[in-house]
């Protein structure tokens, strides 16, 4: 998408970014955290934990904003994630 208009300040605006953590033995597979992630970058893994569920993996973890929601709405608290220096620009 490109805008008609560009702010000034883009080179002085830092968007936060994180490093999901899943503790997968205890997700149960209700996937809150896929459902609610502003950003789409979770999605059930092929593979089952120890539980017998599927639990979340990262699609894109160069998409994560560090909000804290996929924390906040975990009812098992399987999944944190913490600030990430930002990935190196691609040429």
């Amino acid at each position: 998408m490109e805008f008609w208009r560009v702010p000034l300040d883009t080179n002085t605006i830092e968007i936060a970014h994180g490093e999901v953590h899943i503790i997968e033995d205890r997700c149960k597979g209700c996937g809150y955290c896929i459902e609610f992630c502003p950003r789409s970058i979770l999605a059930f893994a092929e593979r089952f934990n120890a539980k017998g569920y599927h639990p979340p993996e990262v699609l894109r973890p160069e998409g994560c904003v560090n909000c804290h929601y996929c924390e906040i709405i975990c009812p098992e608290f399987a999944i944190f994630s913490v600030a990430a220096p930002p990935p190196a620009p691609t040429a």
